[in-house]
């Protein structure tokens, strides 16, 4: 493996192949959707759900689990990496800017940054951050 993520009872790991591979526990979908082919660079987790970044920039997401369920779309290519908070995704795009999607019951959205020159994004449960490049967060 190339990297690791944990999410609520699974795993899921990225091969040297580009391959994305889930294990643990499916009681509530947390492995409903992997993905399946090569070309993935990157792998994110949280709660029951999960994401991974395609090498053409597109993001797939899978999972399940009651509230926090809701299907994503960061339908554009372009990310250069992904976090995933407990019902939504964050991506950094090529360009420095961030996207996110997903739930925003508890504000996730509210506070989204605009501009460009993000280098690094994260996530909490209901929160996110981004690194810029002149090392503000």
């Amino acid at each position: 493996f190339v990297a690791i993520a944990c999410g609520t009872y699974h795993n899921v790991g990225l091969r040297s192949d580009g391959t994305v591979v889930t294990w643990g526990d499916k009681s509530v979908g947390q492995r409903h959707g992997s993905p399946t082919g090569k070309g993935f660079v990157a792998i994110a987790c949280y709660g029951t759900r999960s994401a991974a970044l395609r090498n053409n920039g597109r993001v797939v997401t899978w999972g399940g689990g009651g509230d926090f369920a809701r299907d994503e779309t960061l339908s554009s290519a372009g990310y250069v990496a992904i976090a995933r908070g407990r019902g939504h995704t964050v991506a950094l795009q090529c360009d420095g800017r961030v996207v996110s999607c997903g739930d925003g019951w508890h504000g996730q959205h509210n506070d989204t940054p605009t501009g460009s020159g993000f280098v690094a994004i994260a996530c909490g449960g209901y929160h996110s951050v981004g690194l810029r490049d002149d090392g503000t967060v």
